[in-house]
């Protein structure tokens, strides 16, 4: 055989080499891109896409690409669970993203514990949901430690001394946020004057709000998603009321300034994330995402794009051998390891307190930013 056609071969059997060490990441990505809840899921599939774009263009994760399977659960709990079936057991990722909402989360969740995948949640901040298993893991922060920073700076920056409650008593997160209002209010010894709810869909809330009216607060707590918080705050103008609003995560959302727009001002709303934040990481999210998608991020995308480099840091720590189950198991237990400064701060896991006598999977551990709106717009409190 002559030198040249050994160097030819030699080189042909590196490149094969090369190629067929390097392989694609393949990560579940189910989030509501239609439906009601698309106003959280869309941004929370931009943050995810920016993400693993600028990874895969730093050439990957140990030389591997991430590749997006994506698919919409329309924030429905059923198609929630249709479709980490086909992710896991179809598309056999590595590990899932999502869902969006908490009721969807708490259907689909058991289903990615049960085959030991890693669930990701972004924008789940219900109580309970890692406690669902092991295998879970969130870096939304949890009502349970955003309100009530949120309500003690309402107390002292509009000197609040008794509140009217309004919430939706049909969804998870909206009752999980109420249930932390509540305890929140009864230990900063706040009167509530009035309690009222409303159920999933509803779009006319004057009855309860002229009942919120006779009981004269000097602010609404209102657990809701943005929607429903924007055509509330209307109503309660349109009915001469000026009370400010005390919300939380569920409203902060471009939709609700798109309806209330300046009649939200005031509205005090608590987030892991705020674009006033000068962090060079997150000027940095905040730049790359405008020239990408032409418009303002939100606390969503960033917590999402948060979310893809805290897998990327853990994966970095993982020698995948191509047999899903041992790398689904070997990402879980790479992951509560990770310490990670982006967008929405500096980030880190902490343990889950077990539920029914289970192992729990990891919550986050970040410092809640509290915000006012003023002009059609959030902007930190000072």
């Amino acid at each position: 055989m002559s030198q040249h056609l050994k160097l030819i071969i030699a080189t042909a059997l590196a490149g094969y080499s090369a190629i067929s060490h390097a392989a694609d990441i393949r990560i579940g990505m189910a989030e509501a891109l239609t439906g009601p809840a698309a106003k959280y899921g869309v941004a929370i599939k931009n943050g995810f896409t920016l993400a693993a774009e600028g990874i895969n263009a730093k050439g990957g994760i140990n030389g591997n690409k991430i590749v997006l399977v994506i698919e919409d659960e329309q924030g429905k709990k059923e198609e929630a669970i249709n479709v980490f079936k086909k992710l896991i057991f179809q598309d056999k990722v590595l590990m899932i993203f999502g869902p969006t909402l908490s009721n969807s989360a708490f259907a689909a969740d058991p289903i990615a514990n049960a085959t030991k995948t890693v669930v990701f949640g972004t924008s789940n901040t219900a109580d309970g949901i890692t406690g669902m298993g092991p295998f879970t893991f969130r870096n939304s922060v949890m009502e349970a430690d955003v309100l009530p920073v949120t309500t003690r700076a309402a107390v002292k920056h509009f000197g609040i001394k008794k509140v009217a409650v309004l919430y939706g008593n049909d969804d998870a997160f909206t009752k999980s946020g109420y249930d932390v209002f509540k305890s929140a209010l009864a230990d900063q010894k706040i009167t509530v004057t009035d309690t009222e709810t409303y159920a999933k869909g509803d779009v006319d809330f004057k009855a309860q709000l002229t009942k919120i009216k006779a009981s004269n607060p000097d602010a609404i707590v209102c657990s809701c998603l943005a929607e429903e918080a924007a055509n509330i705050i209307l109503q309660t103008r349109s009915l001469g009321m000026k009370q400010p609003f005390i919300g939380g995560n569920g409203f902060n959302s471009p939709k609700l300034f798109e309806i209330a727009k300046d009649a939200a001002d005031n509205t005090l709303m608590g987030s892991p994330w705020s674009a006033e934040n000068i962090a060079p990481a997150n000027k940095q999210f905040i730049a790359d995402y405008k020239a990408k998608f032409n418009a303002d991020p939100d606390q969503f995308a960033a917590q999402a794009y948060d979310a893809m480099h805290i897998v990327t840091e853990a994966l970095k720590q993982v020698k995948l051998s191509g047999n899903p189950e041992k790398d689904r198991l070997a990402l879980r237990d790479a992951l509560p390891a990770v310490k990670h400064d982006g967008a929405t701060g500096k980030f880190a896991f902490r343990r889950a307190a077990p539920k029914d006598g289970k192992e729990a999977g990891y919550d986050a551990q970040q410092d809640a930013i509290v915000n006012i709106a003023k002009g059609g717009k959030f902007v930190l409190l000072k």
